[in-house]
């Protein structure tokens, strides 16, 4: 609902585009201030997008409030674009019109059906040209935003783990029963969390020089393995162990505890490991250390190393709803891409082959040329039908098709602006255009099929003739 008010401008504009349309085809000629009005919004449409692709194409911080209005104001820019657009539809329609000599006749009656009848096909184009450009944009606008998600994805554990957290910790042992449950057999690691503040670092370099540390891996041998997945890297029960892809030694570690204004510091013994993920790095520290510190320790997490076992997607649901309320079950499956926009996209196409259809939605059989053809055939007065609506869909799906792409590519700038402060590179905006334009190009193609099997039965015949009487009338 914020959404719809928040783009209401946006809507506004497109249908902006479909009534000039139609009150340009109205007038049964081509109007050139109308033309040069259109060229110069569609111009300045084009320009806002493209101001603010450039005001958001370095990879730097960006205020969250600040890049969404950015946004904003490229989409209404996009919707200026297509109301400029509008008035050339019917001007296209009539142009090809007038040079479909030598077409086959079929095709040529069609489109001169549609030409001819511009007052009212131009609105249903214009609704086909808008969504046909609200799908293409939203497909590219998503792409590149997954693309950038998938830059900036972090695991949380290992491919394959499974997570138990967000417990407390009277109902631990309960949790964890539940957990052998579904899974009899499979160990369960545990991580604990420290009840106090816990700094690390390094003797002469602070803080610790490893950036994706945030906070300890706290717990037994178990755990130790899990994150190394060796059973052969050595625990020692007084020592630290960094595991890191980095080749640099750390002999000693520095704990930091207490209150931060007036804490504690203490140094223990460290080696270095290679973790069995290289996007899982850390420090793991022996509990029994902390505890030694003064520090209480809890369950944090409860760990099924996959290693042992892969959750499935229905073992994760069953184990879900046994923790119902009293936990949360997470699996690491990888960057999963949100695929919502494609509803968004599906809806639009609707609407394009709808607008099509509606198009030409006009019986058949008016003129002199087709009740000529109607007296050849049905299935030649079918595909009059056809390549009518395929027409229509052209007319319209191409030119959105052109405005979409181009939007959608200035548009990925500000939607994939980074409000962090030290953002992930923009990787490359692999955009699928084969499957774009495959996907445009079937558009005729579908309207002209829906077309001739809605219209087959509505096609109007002329009359035939009435047989001439046997009988003399009583006027004769």
């Amino acid at each position: 609902m914020v959404l719809t008010v928040v783009l209401s401008p946006a809507w506004l504009t497109m249908g902006g585009s479909v009534l000039w349309a139609a009150r340009t085809a109205r007038l049964g000629r081509t109007v050139r201030a109308r033309l040069l009005w259109g060229a110069a919004l569609a111009i300045i449409g084009l320009g806002v997008m493209a101001l603010c692709a450039w005001s958001t194409r370095e990879d730097v911080h960006y205020d969250d409030f600040g890049s969404s209005m950015v946004l904003l104001a490229g989409i209404i820019g996009g919707a200026v674009l297509l109301l400029g657009l509008g008035p050339f539809l019917p001007w296209l329609a009539g142009t090809l019109g007038r040079r479909a000599v030598r077409l086959p006749l079929p095709l040529r009656l069609a489109i001169r059906d549609v030409a001819g009848h511009r007052a009212r096909s131009a609105a249903w184009m214009a609704v086909t040209m808008c969504a046909t450009a609200v799908g293409v944009a939203v497909t590219v606008m998503a792409v590149a935003r997954a693309a950038q998600d998938r830059a900036e994805y972090e695991p949380r554990a290992r491919p394959g783990t499974l997570l138990v957290e967000h417990f407390s910790p009277e109902r631990a042992p309960a949790v964890r029963a539940a957990i052998q449950r579904q899974s009899p057999g499979v160990p369960v690691v545990q991580r604990d969390d420290p009840e106090g503040y816990v700094e690390l670092g390094v003797p002469g370099l602070s803080p610790l020089d490893i950036d994706i540390v945030t906070e300890p891996y706290i717990g037994g041998p178990d755990l130790l393995r899990y994150l190394t997945g060796s059973p052969a890297t050595p625990y020692r029960p007084d020592t630290a162990v960094v595991v890191t892809t980095r080749d640099v030694a750390y002999p000693e570690l520095e704990i930091g505890f207490g209150p931060p204004e007036d804490s504690t510091t203490r140094t223990i013994p460290a080696v270095t490991a290679r973790p069995a993920d290289s996007r899982i790095e850390g420090v793991f520290i022996p509990g029994g250390v902390v505890r030694d510190l003064g520090l209480a320790v809890e369950p944090q997490f409860l760990i099924v190393d996959p290693a042992f076992h892969r959750t499935s997607v229905p073992e994760q649901e069953r184990l879900g709803e046994r923790l119902d309320g009293t936990a949360t079950v997470y699996v690491e499956r990888g960057f999963q891409p949100s695929t919502g926009w494609r509803a968004a996209v599906a809806i639009a196409a609707l609407v394009a082959v709808g607008g099509a259809v509606a198009a030409t939605g006009r019986r058949i059989g008016a003129t002199r040329p087709q009740r000529v053809l109607l007296r050849t055939s049905a299935a030649r007065a079918r595909l009059f039908v056809a390549c009518r609506a395929g027409f229509g869909a052209a007319c319209g799906g191409l030119p959105g098709a052109v405005a979409g792409g181009i939007g959608g590519w200035l548009l990925a700038w500000p939607m994939t602006a980074s409000s962090d402060w030290e953002p992930v590179p923009r990787p490359p905006f692999d955009i699928p255009w084969p499957a774009i334009a495959a996907c445009v190009a079937a558009l005729p193609i579908l309207a002209a099929v829906i077309a001739a099997a809605i219209w087959a039965g509505r096609v109007s015949r002329p009359a035939a003739p009435a047989a001439p009487s046997r009988h003399p009338s009583p006027a004769a």
